[in-house]
């Protein structure tokens, strides 16, 4: 009988060899043991690897219940690819692949986007597409990178010439959407076009410069409204009346990363590396001695503000990625680094198992809408402060890249 029972197991074993099934692994409390996520691996692939954790399907990153094409996914995507750019690990490639797999159709439509509707959001998550169509060279990838050039072509604009915001918010220009659009239609215009319509894009820089700048602080107004008609629009200036961390620092990753793609004898890159500078000096000069940035730049420790995690993760990514290339003095690349120690230390939360929380992000902010956000100093304390929403851990995995931590 014994002999029998022990055949058996053999057999089971040498099939599950064959198959190359992983059988779980038991502790002597025959409890299924957790995987831990080694404190030897850098903070990049600790939290790329944490985020998989958490949700092992892209789709339902940030407690997603529905599947859908998702700017915000998006990002964590381009953290991923970057991350896999580095490492090789197939990991972060199948996850990149597996979530756009499933909200394309093989003939390259998205899902639920039609070409009527006009958001800048909706680009975002198109820059994974490039290195997917080259390395499968899968005709359904390049479908839907031409279908996201075609949007942004039709895409309405104000009078002086800079893409709406959304639908929406008609003549309006949010610091948000040059992350939303600028880097994916450079990469385009630079693949597909032989860059002629690069000035275009520095164009979206120049009209968010010329609107939304200001010389005082040194930072960006979060938005702009061309008509002057919106409630939250000075009636003289068109802007909006704060100064946000996480929109300027969608600003600056914006700039850093269009740059990638801006040949050094291009007329207009200078123009952006002037316009990073600028802004990287205004920024700089509200950072808390923690490292960190407050939620509403300049008010600091004004009664509920705080130290906010997206904005200081953006800042850093920027400020390292600058130095790195030569955009920027040396001294911001040490600015970065404050700031990355200062999250690691004061926002990160590691558990047991390895897996890393980020804490104090503002889950969403925005202007106008229903019900209506007036970009008021009370409005943006009191957005919902979250832990692990990927506004907050995509920036992290990049600024961590930027600077090998």
């Amino acid at each position: 009988m014994l002999n029998k029972v022990i055949s058996n197991l053999l057999s089971v074993l040498a099939l599950c060899y064959f198959l190359s099934i992983e059988l779980p692994v038991y502790s002597q409390n025959n409890t299924k043991q957790t995987e831990v996520i080694s404190e030897k691996l850098k903070y990049s692939e600790r939290m790329a690897l944490s985020i998989v954790k958490r949700y092992p399907e892209a789709w339902k990153i940030d407690n997603n219940d529905k599947l859908k094409w998702d700017y915000k996914t998006g990002l964590t995507l381009y953290a991923f690819d970057k991350l896999y750019g580095k490492t090789k690990n197939e990991v972060y490639y199948n996850y990149i692949k597996n979530y756009i797999d499933s909200v394309i159709e093989p003939s390259g439509a998205i899902l639920g986007i039609t070409k009527e509707e006009h958001n800048l959001d909706v680009i975002n998550t198109g820059k994974v597409l490039f290195n997917l169509y080259k390395t499968t060279g899968d005709q359904k990838y390049l479908n839907t990178i031409h279908f996201l050039a075609e949007k942004l072509k039709n895409h309405p604009r104000t009078n002086s010439g800079g893409f709406w915001h959304k639908d929406i918010y008609p003549f309006q220009m949010w610091l948000d959407g040059l992350y939303m659009e600028a880097p994916f239609y450079a990469q385009y215009t630079v693949e597909f076009e032989n860059g002629k319509n690069l000035s275009d894009v520095v164009k979206q820089f120049e009209e968010i410069q010329k609107h939304t700048y200001d010389p005082k602080t040194g930072l960006l107004f979060h938005a702009w409204d061309e008509s002057k008609k919106i409630a939250w629009a000075d009636p003289v200036t068109g802007r909006s009346p704060n100064f946000w961390s996480r929109s300027i620092g969608w600003y600056v990753m914006a700039l850093v990363d269009v740059l990638d793609y801006m040949p050094k004898d291009h007329p207009k890159r200078v123009t952006l590396i002037k316009f990073l500078n600028q802004a990287a000096e205004g920024i700089a000069k509200y950072q808390d001695k923690s490292g960190l940035w407050f939620q509403v730049t300049n008010m600091g420790k004004k009664k509920g503000n705080y130290l906010e995690a997206s904005g200081s993760c953006m800042f850093s990514y920027a400020f390292a990625k600058g130095a790195n290339k030569g955009y920027l003095p040396p001294k911001y690349k040490l600015i970065a680094e404050k700031a990355f120690d200062a999250v690691v230390k004061k926002l990160i939360i590691v558990d047991p198992d390895g897996e890393l929380h980020l804490t104090q992000i503002c889950g969403s902010a925005g202007l106008g809408g229903n019900p209506y956000r007036d970009g008021s100093f009370d409005y943006y304390i009191s957005e919902k402060i979250k832990i692990d929403n990927s506004h907050g851990t995509a920036p992290f995995i990049m600024a961590a890249l930027e600077l090998n931590k």
